[in-house]
């Protein structure tokens, strides 16, 4: 087999992207699509000319020509599907966070040790050059012994009303450079404290400021605002520092790495993760989707995104949520 038939359990905005994406991989076809609103699952259909439709994801689990999955369901609804997907003998890209409690996150990496297919967690920021390419220089050991991190993911509030109503910035986003710093230091983190602020007074607040300690002692703030002003003329504003006993890197990936002036306004679209080239994505999305489709043909373990990384992370962002909420220093393991 030189390709996967894979279908999309979940149609939202980034389900949609994740099927855009999967049509620039040459070692994917896009076979299935499933979500509960039938309206919804025939527009997707009959944009991406795919015929096998469902509206209950087991339906797609027992057709014996489908390879693979990604599941892009709220992160409260991953158990379920992953698990059955893994015991249907599917190979599984499951969208971060792995889940919505840490508990719901072991099951599922439980679930994956016995599978006969592989389990990918999507961490995207993993897959942006300019993090792996930090990754490269602190495991030559170019900067020493990492002592101190600090990261920006801050985006417009135009993004957010909608997202504010499922989840928080802390585990939406900060999630993301969690991850990175614990990939990074290869230390557990071991304590969080965090504040948040409640802008526009959604279900949950629009900005979140974090702090960890890891186990060797490294400190670690993250900045997450989701209520940047409408003309923000960038997508995003991504920054991070590491800081070691020999040396520092800077990741920068924010306006203007490109600038377009319009009637409107200057603009500075996403270039990493899924930007759109003719119809299609690319960016870290499409290697992450090449990288789980290599890795499922091949035979290969997953390095990357794995349920362990990916629960380590919810764990971390789950406790500075805790902290927000009661004012304490909340600390793990």
């Amino acid at each position: 087999m030189d390709r996967l038939r894979i279908g999309i359990i979940g149609l939202g905005w980034f389900g949609e992207i994740h099927a855009e994406t999967i049509a620039g991989v040459a070692n994917l076809e896009l076979a299935a699509l499933c979500t509960r609103t039938p309206e919804r699952l025939a527009e997707m259909g009959e944009k991406f000319g795919v015929k096998k439709l469902y509206r209950d994801y087991h339906d797609m689990l027992a057709d014996p020509n489908i390879d693979a999955v990604s599941i892009c369901t709220m992160w409260d609804q991953h158990r379920e599907p992953a698990i059955a997907a893994l015991k249907a003998g599917k190979h599984v890209f499951l969208e971060k966070p792995i889940a919505s409690t840490v508990e719901d996150g072991l099951a599922i990496t439980e679930a994956s040790k016995s599978a006969k297919g592989i389990l990918y967690i999507g961490h995207i920021v993993r897959f942006n050059p300019r993090y792996r390419m930090a990754k490269q220089a602190i495991d030559e050991g170019r900067i020493g012994k990492i002592v101190a991190l600090s990261s920006r993911r801050n985006i417009p509030a135009a993004w957010t009303p909608t997202i504010l109503d499922k989840i928080g910035p802390i585990v939406g986003d900060a999630i993301h450079d969690t991850d990175i710093m614990l990939w990074f230091t290869g230390q557990r983190i071991v304590s969080a404290y965090a504040q948040t602020v409640d802008v526009r007074g959604l279900k949950h607040p629009d900005i979140g400021q974090t702090m960890y300690r890891f186990a060797d002692g490294a400190s670690a703030t993250l900045e997450t605002v989701w209520c940047m002003p409408e003309k923000t003329p960038f997508d995003i504003d991504e920054r991070m520092s590491i800081i070691g006993t020999e040396g520092i890197i800077h990741v920068q990936d924010t306006f203007p790495n490109l600038g377009i002036v319009d009637g409107d306004r200057l603009h500075s679209p996403d270039t990493t993760y899924w930007p759109m080239f003719e119809g299609v994505r690319g960016g870290a999305l499409r290697d992450e989707f090449t990288y789980f489709a290599t890795c499922a043909l091949d035979g290969k373990e997953v390095t990357i995104g794995t349920p362990e990384d990916a629960t380590a992370a919810l764990e971390a962002t789950l406790a500075a949520e805790e902290s927000a909420r009661t004012g304490n220093v909340v600390r793990i393991g």
